[in-house]
This record gives structure tokens, C-alpha cells and sequence, in this order.
């Protein structure tokens, strides 16, 4: 008797340890990244195109695996049109009219890929660069915070028609389709005039619409732009994005979770970029602050600066912040990483510190690793009201200082990472992580 209860707790022990997972950050049982996602997509080489799409797609449409199609200037799926790719489907982007993908308000994007046969939309070029091509737009009739609900994208898309670049509305269950399994690549181009194109921007996007497991990565813009709508989000990844990987603005309500952003010093550009920017509005005059604004809800998300030298990288001025909150905007985190950032958090200047304003804005069970001080309010380098507040016990937040290697499964394997915590390797520190050496 006593052998059987010996072995069924060396069992009991071997399967809890099998089984069990860390709580923070990017979570699953299994990688879940693989093998859908690819974190080298300038060495893949695809077949020249045999399908041309440009203009507008009035009617119908399917993209099938057998052909490989070339996003030829702006095209856009418009009159209540559905367009449908079929799972494995390779979408090119031409480099010379800088392609772009724009689903109309009204229309509806199927793109429902397995994670054996992901959709992906990348360069048309050989030698594949950030920015070579557009981008995928998605637009919807849910809510936004400018006056009127309505607004049209600014983008310069060349359209006849303003409703093809139109969203927004009262919508908050629109439903602009299904995003799943797909991946972006090498989008962003840049235009004189309107700045930099998103990988995938969400404009006035509702709750019905589906979007899981979508990578964006070595985009010159935006990952993921958020301009209003109600919409959640899930398994989500940025990779090696030049500006921000996440952007949220003009009233956007958002559920985020088991999300990850991976930031290189060396891929981003000149301005000032972030796994998160979190904002209400670029104008205060062009909202109407009567409406919900920006309120964004996260949860097990991983957001990553990848250095092979940090305090160096810090030192001349290539690590920026992870998460930048604006006025008016509600944030909260739960559970999630936050690794190798300066520093972690930054609040705008105009939002005052007192318990209003700090109920919008939570922080818990969050792991802050490896940065290099940890919320402060903008152009102000005293933090001790804030860390104070976040570092009560009742946030049960976790502060400490580790390499990447003992620190996540295996961040440096260039082909397969793997982003989750090990487990059992938290620890509180007992002083804020601030060099200052």
C-alpha cells in the first residue's frame, strides 16, 4: 500500500509539473506561436503571382491556395461584398504602386487560416524590405469619439468614392468578418503627405468581428492600429515593428489578451515608438469628450525589447518606453510582462495624479523585468507618488531584474522562440530596477 502511494505521488507531481504553466504573460500549455508564425519571413521565396487584384471587388469573391495574388495600387471590397481567402493563400503586395488591401463598412473579410496553413499577406519584392507595400484596412460602422461617430480614413488611398474610406457609426456589434491565422509582412509604406501605412489598421471595427492569431512583423508603421469600435483581441503578435506595435485612439473599447510585442533597438525609427500607445485623441478640439473614449483592457500580454546590450542600448538612446497612456484614456493591465523597457511606463503630462485618475489606470499582477525605472509621468523623472501607489501589495505587482535567457523559454532561437516565462523564475527585488551607471 505504502509503494502505491509512493508511486501515485511521484505521478501526481511529474503530471503537475507537465501541466502546469506560469500565470504572466503569454500563456498556453503548448507554444502557441508555432507553427503558424515565422520570425524569418526575408528568406522565404514565393511563387511569381498568377492573379492580379486592383480596384474595386463588387461582388463575391474567393482566394484560392493554388493561385498566388498580387495587390495591385489600392483595392477595395465594397457594395456589402464578401471577400474570402481560402487557408494558405499567399497575398503579394506590389512594390511599385505599394499595394493596399481596404475592406469597406458594410463589407466583410473572411480570412480563416489554420495554424498548419496560415494566409499571408507580404512584399512582392525578392529582397523583401519593411514598407514595401501598403497594407490591410478593415473598416467598420461601431462607435468612434468624434463628433457625428464618423470620420474617413487619411491614408491618401486613391478612391473615388469617400464611403470606401468612410467608418464608424452605432453599431457596437458590427461585424467586419473573421481574421484568424494570418500573417503580414514588410508592410507600411511611407507617402510624402499621410505618413507612414499600419500592418492592419481597425477602424470603427465591432465585437462580432473575429481577430485571433494575427503576426504583423518588420512593418515601417504601425503593427496594429485600433481607431475606435468596440473589438477583442487575442493571441496576437508584433515583431520587429518600426513605430508602435500596438496604437488605440478615438474612442476605441478594447479587450486585448495573450498578445506579444517584440521590439528590436535596432528596427525602430527615428520617432518615438512603443509596444503600446494608448490615447483618446491627437486633437482634444476634434472629440467629443461627452463619449466613451479610449478604454483598453489587457491582459497576458508579453512585451519584449530584445538587446543583446541594454544598458548600452539605453545609454545612446535606442529604448524608449513600453506603454504610453494619454489623457482621458482608461488602461489596465493584469497578469502580463513587461521586459527591458525605458522605463516601463510613461503617463502624458496632463493627467493629474490622484485617486480619479489612478482608478483608470491599473497595473496588476504584472511583472516589470529588466527596466530601467518603472512608471513615471511624462518629463517628470520623480516617480515616487507612482511607485508608491503600484507598488502596494494589494496590485501585487512584481519587480526584478534577469537576463532574457533565464528569464523566457528560449527568446534568442530565430526560428522557433519561445516568449513564455519559465516557470518558477519570479522573484520580488527589493528596490526599484533603475541603473544608473
Amino acid at each position: 500500500m505504502k509503494k502505491i502511494t509512493q508511486i501515485a505521488l511521484l505521478f501526481f507531481l511529474v503530471y503537475s509539473n507537465v501541466c502546469a504553466q506560469q500565470e504572466k504573460g503569454i500563456i498556453g500549455y503548448d507554444n502557441w506561436l508555432n507553427p503558424w508564425t515565422e520570425f524569418k519571413p526575408n528568406k522565404i521565396d514565393y511563387v511569381q503571382p498568377t492573379q492580379i487584384l486592383s480596384g474595386n471587388i463588387t461582388r463575391d469573391t474567393k482566394l484560392y491556395k493554388g493561385d498566388t495574388y498580387l495587390l495591385l495600387g489600392d483595392v477595395f471590397v465594397t457594395d456589402s461584398t464578401t471577400l474570402t481567402i481560402e487557408p494558405g493563400t499567399i497575398i503579394l503586395g506590389d512594390f511599385k504602386t505599394k499595394g493596399s488591401l481596404t475592406i469597406t463598412n458594410g463589407s466583410k473579410l473572411i480570412a480563416n487560416g489554420t495554424h498548419t496553413d496560415p494566409i499571408v499577406f507580404t512584399s512582392g519584392r525578392s529582397l523583401k524590405k519593411p514598407g514595401d507595400w501598403g497594407g490591410l484596412f478593415i473598416l467598420g460602422d461601431a462607435p468612434t469619439n468624434k463628433f457625428g461617430n464618423e470620420d474617413a480614413l487619411n491614408y491618401g488611398l486613391a478612391t473615388s468614392n469617400s464611403k470606401a474610406i468612410s467608418y464608424g457609426g452605432e453599431n457596437i456589434d458590427s461585424n467586419s468578418g473573421i481574421l484568424k491565422y494570418v500573417r503580414i509582412e514588410f508592410a507600411g509604406k511611407r507617402t510624402k503627405d499621410y505618413g507612414y501605412f499600419n500592418g492592419l489598421t481597425l477602424a470603427g471595427v465591432g465585437q462580432q468581428t473575429i481577430i485571433e492569431n494575427v503576426m504583423v512583423s518588420y512593418c515601417e508603421g504601425n503593427s496594429f492600429s485600433v481607431l475606435g469600435g468596440n473589438v477583442n483581441l487575442e493571441k496576437l503578435v508584433s515583431y520587429k515593428s518600426s513605430i508602435n506595435d500596438y496604437e488605440f485612439n478615438y474612442g476605441a473599447q478594447c479587450k486585448i489578451s495573450n498578445s506579444l510585442a517584440v521590439r528590436s533597438p535596432y528596427a525602430s525609427g527615428a520617432e518615438v515608438s512603443r509596444c503600446i500607445n494608448a490615447i483618446a485623441y491627437d486633437k482634444e478640439e476634434n472629440v467629443d469628450l461627452s463619449k466613451h473614449q479610449t478604454n483598453i483592457q489587457a491582459e497576458n500580454l508579453t512585451l519584449l525589447n530584445l538587446s543583446n546590450d541594454l544598458n548600452y542600448d539605453i545609454k545612446i538612446g535606442l529604448v524608449n518606453e513600453a506603454i504610453y497612456i494619454g489623457e482621458n484614456t482608461t488602461f489596465t493591465i493584469d497578469k502580463s510582462v513587461i521586459s527591458g523597457f525605458n522605463p516601463a511606463v510613461i503617463l502624458d503630462n496632463k493627467i493629474s495624479i490622484n485617486s480619479e485618475n489612478l482608478d483608470k489606470i491599473g497595473f496588476t499582477r504584472t511583472y516589470f523585468n529588466n527596466c530601467k525605472g518603472n512608471i513615471f509621468i511624462k518629463n517628470n523623472s520623480n516617480n515616487e507618488d507612482l511607485e508608491n501607489w503600484y507598488g502596494n501589495r494589494a496590485f501585487n505587482n512584481v519587480y526584478s531584474k534577469g537576463p532574457d535567457s533565464e528569464t523566457f523559454i528560449d527568446a534568442k532561437d530565430s526560428k522557433r522562440p519561445d516568449f513564455r516565462l519559465r516557470i518558477n523564475r519570479i522573484f520580488a527585488a527589493n528596490d526599484d530596477i533603475e541603473d544608473n551607471d
